[in-house]
């Protein structure tokens, strides 16, 4: 295996090599909105869109998401990628038409991806992006040219692979999940567009998801901790065997900070197929950061040399993290640290970054009280978020909206909110794996206390509870109102508040 030289000379970027190894990146903050849920919200967020204005595209649209609706959800699957490649053959294999960045890990990939894309943008690269879940609307998780594509253009690149979605599920034992589907748009949809570079974020571990099919230039790794632990693994380095998966052959990869033993699996199959692997904190890492107005300030090392004075309108040391990784990414996938040896133009890095979003990740929606959406889900990524709303916001009491799935260590999530929630209100999205209210409180009781914790199974009702408590001591007393647990919960909980 080769790997990038790091710097020789030690100067302030050699202490992030003895910075601890256990943070797990997650979410981020956008400040926006105004007043309460009871006031008028503002326009929605183009990067999250409502329903198609014209009702027979809605209706078209509904149609698709029905016969979607109709298959394996996300959470059960056969895992291989024997039904994907045979949609991929039958469509003349789309995937292979441009080069892409594909994204694994645990918490992050979405933030990362986006910061990803951006750069990307401003280097005049037309890009694909697709992502998972979605927040509100089922065409944010493909994207062209850093947009969702239009409602009409996702119902045609269904109807274009219809008649070779059912032919593969003639064919095989099960048929094309949800998640398969929707990956075999993407990928076609980038190549009718057609792309530069596709930026593809894994839906669950690597080796055998629907997305791996690619053949990565740049692979990158995000923060692994435990998750999906059932299908993936009870330990880091069993769920890094999974997502290892995405190193391919002679290609280049982007490790962020990893436990020890999941660093010791992603680097031993980084030497079993050649691959150049750059490690965050070695090759390259943040120097310095600093909060400011609405995000933070960052001085960048990366594969190229220092990019100082970049503005990320995101809070929170692991958005820092993920910009860091986003940029060797992109350093990586035009040859910076090999091929050529000067960085990448300042400017245009400091432009991209400044410019970038992402919806539901420490979202501001309302203000006088505050609140804010993220779509933490797991205990990892609730400790990070726990950190960064102590740094980006100056609550004198915040109150917890949570609404999670049956299916996460619900116990884990409350107890790393607990330090910082005054008080909790526990409710229940309208998914079919929500946790129920009643059983969720049950679990919050023994982590609050019962004088702690709240019961509201509607989430209207709970956003109006939370608020009233956040409201308690003055208009002027800087409470606040956190809605988390679920990216389902946030993506309701923002067409409430009116941002869809």
């Amino acid at each position: 295996m080769t790997e990038l030289p790091p710097n020789g000379n030690h100067d302030p970027f050699d202490d992030i090599i003895e910075a601890e190894t256990d943070r797990d990146p997650d979410l981020a903050v956008i400040e926006a909105g105004s007043r309460t849920l009871r006031s008028q919200g503002g326009r929605p967020s183009a990067d999250v869109p409502g329903r198609p204005e014209d009702p027979e595209v809605d209706k078209a649209l509904r149609e698709v998401e029905t016969e979607l609706a109709t298959r394996w959800g996300e959470t059960k699957l056969e895992p291989s990628v024997r039904r994907i490649a045979a949609l991929m053959d039958l469509l003349g294999e789309p995937q292979r038409s441009y080069p892409s960045i594909h994204i694994t890990g645990t918490n992050g990939k979405t933030s990362t991806a986006r910061m990803i894309e951006a750069l990307l943008g401003a280097f005049e690269l037309r890009t694909g992006r697709y992502t998972s879940p979605h927040v509100q609307s089922i065409t944010e998780r493909i994207s062209l040219d850093g947009a969702p594509i239009s409602a009409e253009r996702f119902i045609e690149t269904y109807q274009d692979i219809r008649p070779y979605i059912e032919m593969v599920d003639g064919q095989q034992e099960y048929r094309l999940s949800f998640f398969e589907v929707l990956t075999g748009m993407a990928y076609a949809a980038f190549a009718d567009a057609p792309v530069d570079v596709a930026v593809v974020e894994v839906g669950m571990g690597g080796s055998w998801d629907a997305t791996n099919v690619i053949d990565g230039d740049v692979a990158v790794v995000t923060p692994i901790d435990l998750d999906h632990t059932d299908r993936l693994g009870e330990t880091p380095a069993e769920i890094a065997g999974e997502k290892s998966g995405i190193i391919k052959q002679d290609a280049t990869v982007i490790l962020a900070q990893q436990p020890v033993d999941a660093a010791q699996v992603l680097l031993k199959k980084a030497v079993e197929v050649d691959a150049t692997v750059a490690r965050e904190g070695l090759e390259f890492g943040v120097v310095a950061r600093q909060v400011a107005v609405g995000g933070q300030l960052l001085t960048l090392r990366g594969l190229g040399g220092e990019y100082p004075e970049v503005y990320l309108p995101l809070h929170g040391a692991h958005q820092a993290h993920n910009a860091a990784v986003a940029l060797a990414a992109v350093e990586a996938f035009f040859g910076v640290g090999a091929a050529r040896a000067e960085p990448l133009d300042i400017d245009t890095v400091r432009k991209a970054f400044a410019a970038v979003t992402s919806p539901g990740r420490l979202e501001v929606v309302r203000r006088s009280p505050t609140i804010v959406l993220d779509a933490a889900h797991n205990p990892a990524g609730a400790r990070v978020i726990a950190e960064a709303v102590g740094e980006a916001f100056d609550f004198s009491r915040l109150i917890g909206v949570v609404g999670a799935s049956g299916d996460k260590n619900v116990r884990g999530l409350l107890e790393a909110f607990e330090p910082i929630f005054a008080e909790i209100v526990v409710t229940q999205n309208t998914s079919h794996r929500a946790m129920d209210a009643d059983e969720l409180a049950a679990i919050a009781v023994e982590v609050f206390g019962d004088e702690r914790v709240q019961v509201e199974p509607r989430l209207p009702d709970a956003l109006e509870a939370a608020i009233t408590l956040a409201e308690e001591e003055g208009e002027f007393a800087g409470g606040g109102v956190l809605v988390t647990g679920s990216v389902i919960t946030v993506g309701e909980a923002r067409l409430l508040l009116g941002k869809g």
